[in-house]
Formats: C-alpha cells, sequence, structure tokens
C-alpha cells in the first residue's frame, strides 16, 4: 500500500466556539463622552506630582487642591451623567443671589418711602395743629379782650326792657342800675366814645361804639368822663351815675343798640357776652 494522507476537511477555528465551562466575559461600560474628555485619577495626580517637584515645596491649600481635583474627579466618574447633572451652574446660584439681594434692596426702599411719607404726614399733622392752636389762642385772645362787663361794680336793678308806666312814653328801652349819685360808670365793652353830650328825656348821655357797629348808651348821668373819639376799653371809667332828663332818683340807664338801629334787652345782650347782671 502506498502511502496516503487522509483527506482532511476544513480546519475550524476553535478559538471562536465556546468552550464548555466558560462564560463570556461582558465588556466594560462605555465611558460618559464628557467623562472620556476628562484625564483619569491617576493622570491627574501625576500632573500635580509635577507640579509640585518643579515648583519645589507646596503649601498646605495646593495640597488641599490636588486632594479635591482627585476626589472631585473620581466622585464624578462614579456619578456618571447623573451626578453631573444634579450639580447647579455657579452662574444659575449667582443669579438666585442677585434677584434675592434686588428684591431686598427694593423691599428696604420702600419701606424708606413709607416712613418718610408717614413722617411728612406727621409733620403736616404737627404744623396744622399748630396753626390751629395759635388761632384759637388769638381768638380766645380776641374774646377776653372783647369781653363784656357790668357798667356798675354795685347796683340794684330797678326797671328792666319792655316795661310800661306813665314814667315813659311807650315802653322802656333800656335796663336801669340804681345807685347813689357819683357811682363810677365804667364801658361796657372795648369802642370808641362817638357822643357825649344832654338828649333831653336821657339826660346827660354818653355813646360808645363797638367794633361791629353796636351802640351802648349810658344815661343819666351827672359828670362826663371821657371825649368824642376817645377809644376806651372794657372796665374804663366813662362818668358817674346821676340824674338829669326824665327820672325819679339816680340811676344808670342802659341801651343796646345793634348796629346802631332800634334797642335790644340789655339783659340778654349782657348774658349772651358772659355776664349776669
Amino acid at each position: 500500500m502506498g502511502n496516503h494522507r487522509a483527506h482532511r476537511g476544513p480546519r475550524r477555528d476553535l478559538s471562536a466556539q465556546p468552550v464548555a465551562g466558560r462564560r463570556k466575559v461582558d465588556q466594560k461600560p462605555a465611558r460618559h463622552p464628557f467623562l472620556r474628555a476628562l484625564p483619569s485619577a491617576p493622570i491627574l495626580v501625576g500632573v500635580a506630582a509635577l507640579a509640585i517637584s518643579a515648583g519645589g515645596a507646596v503649601n498646605a491649600a495646593d495640597a488641599d487642591l490636588v486632594g479635591q481635583v482627585t476626589s472631585q474627579t473620581g466622585a464624578m466618574a462614579a456619578a456618571g451623567s447623573t451626578g453631573l447633572a444634579n450639580v447647579a451652574p455657579i452662574g444659575h446660584r449667582d443669579a438666585v443671589v442677585s434677584r434675592d439681594s434686588r428684591r431686598d434692596a427694593l423691599a428696604d426702599a420702600a419701606n424708606e418711602e413709607l416712613v418718610a411719607q408717614a413722617e411728612a404726614q406727621a409733620e403736616q399733622q404737627h404744623a396744622a395743629l399748630k396753626q390751629f392752636a395759635q388761632a384759637a389762642e388769638k381768638h380766645a385772645a380776641k374774646i377776653k379782650e372783647n369781653q363784656w362787663m357790668l357798667p356798675l361794680d354795685s347796683y340794684r336793678i330797678t326797671a328792666t326792657f319792655g316795661m310800661s308806666s306813665y314814667l315813659w312814653s311807650s315802653v322802656h328801652t333800656g335796663l336801669d342800675f340804681s345807685a347813689p349819685t357819683g357811682t363810677t360808670i365804667r364801658s361796657v365793652a372795648n369802642g370808641v366814645v362817638t357822643e357825649v353830650g344832654y338828649d333831653g328825656s336821657y339826660g346827660n348821655k354818653t355813646v360808645v361804639t363797638l367794633e361791629d357797629g353796636t351802640e351802648l348808651w349810658y344815661c343819666h348821668q351827672t359828670s362826663f368822663m371821657v371825649s368824642v373819639g376817645d377809644a376806651v376799653r372794657g372796665g374804663e371809667a366813662i362818668g358817674t351815675v346821676g340824674s338829669t332828663g326824665n327820672v325819679t332818683g339816680p340811676h344808670l340807664h342802659l341801651e343796646v343798640r345793634p348796629g346802631a338801629g332800634d334797642p335790644v334787652d340789655p339783659f340778654t345782650a349782657l348774658l349772651e357776652h358772659g355776664v349776669t347782671p
């Protein structure tokens, strides 16, 4: 027999076939694109070491910086894309702080404006109250200055306004204060003397005209103490009690004539001005 080689088929690549008892090894997960762009932690450590050797001694802050870089890089690699998504951009934090600062500044400005407005209103009210108080004091002083008073210190009322008797041609037009002859007669209110002289049944008469035009007649006097044109004040002596004219005894006949017109009841006029006869 000749030497015949046995015919062999094509060779099979045994490496491509699964080997019994072995499991297929999983491939490593692909790195995140952003992480692939970053150097690995060992490389960063090496770079830091080179910087230290080139610059000589490094201070504690530089060492901390190297540790922070390596630790943060490792943490980023471990966290993956999820960790990156949770990190707030620095610019965003600055914007939040800026908005809060502006909001606080606006609130402070609004509060300051309200305080300023309240202070201005308080000052206006204080000024108005001060003016009102001054006006009230001035008015009170004027009232006090023009306050009426009784014409005699001591007297007795013997006839009132509106009485009817044979002593008068019609009715009594004034108020009679009986007092001894020579008793001082005082001006009832502030005014100017507009008449002094004898007037028939009224006897010796003095007329004082007040600021509002009211005339006060003082009749049956014995003597005069003022002249026409004199300015007199309430309480100032203007004459003395007498019995001149149509009388039955010494007394002062007082008449009140608003606007130099018809007479009104002197008793009521005195009451209206705070004086009780």
